[in-house]
């Protein structure tokens, strides 16, 4: 039987590395620098008291004031460096994503680009959704859904949708089915409910999650996906290939 993919074992290794080492710098050079939030709340608290001490006069002001006044801009402060965390997460998280995505894509049309030449595939296959590239790879034996990665790669995607697009579907899909990526209220429980888009969150874990689908799809990309009588394409991908295959008996008829 013919090849149709083959994922060679350089490019695997290969693959596998640049997402790791761009999860290692991005929290070596971006999230790490939001660990001591509270630390830091309070160094500002101080540093504005010593700051605005000169304009304190014992004779009309209330020190109580001016501490409870720095007590609140280390509040402010706390809360602006929280919320750049957050965001700070959501881009590594975009990063992470749209690099993988973009490389199933490249790898997939180089694998066809062997057996099919033309310019329909190409654009169908970039142009495809994820759950497009998903029912193109199990009609041809990589039953990719079944595996444990593939909803955590597809929550990835919602959560950077989202992030992209605010109050769209992707993020009303997750108020009702993800409440994990909602800010929790007091009490620890998300209220999704009433959220909008400035109340998606990711924390470390489900960062780490990510990188792990990630890297186990890569993982379990087979060796080689083989010609055969029993797979099937989806007809996004047969369209386009009809018209390619066309394109190119064409060319050959008029040489």
């Amino acid at each position: 039987m013919d090849t149709l993919f083959h994922m060679w074992s350089r490019l695997r290794e290969k693959l596998i590395a640049e997402h790791s080492f761009y999860m290692e710098q991005a929290k070596k050079r971006l999230l790490s620098q939001f660990e001591n939030l509270e630390e830091e709340s309070d160094r500002y608290s101080e540093e504005w008291l010593a700051k605005t001490s000169h304009h304190f006069d014992p004779d009309r002001h209330d020190p109580g004031d001016f501490y409870e006044q720095a007590y609140e801009e280390g509040i402010e402060f706390y809360q602006m460096l929280d919320d750049m965390k957050s965001r700070t997460r959501l881009s590594v998280v975009a990063g992470l994503f749209h690099e993988w995505d973009k490389q199933v894509r490249d790898w997939t049309v180089r694998e066809v680009n062997h057996w099919c030449r033309g310019e329909e595939v190409k654009k169908a296959i970039w142009r495809a959704n994820f759950n497009d590239i998903a029912d193109l790879f199990e009609g041809l034996g990589w039953e990719i859904k079944s595996k444990h990665f593939f909803m955590s790669l597809d929550k990835c995607r919602l959560v950077v949708n989202a992030y992209k697009h605010g109050d769209g579907g992707a993020f009303e899909i997750i108020k009702s089915q993800y409440p994990e990526f909602i800010r929790s209220i007091g009490d620890g429980s998300a209220f999704s409910e009433y959220a909008d888009h400035s109340d998606l969150v990711v924390t470390d874990q489900h960062i780490e999650d990510f990188s792990n689908a990630v890297v186990d799809f890569w993982k379990d990309v087979p060796e080689y996906i083989l010609d055969g009588d029993h797979l099937t394409v989806p007809p996004w991908f047969t369209k386009a290939l009809k018209k390619d295959m066309g394109e190119n008996e064409l060319a050959k008829a008029s040489k």
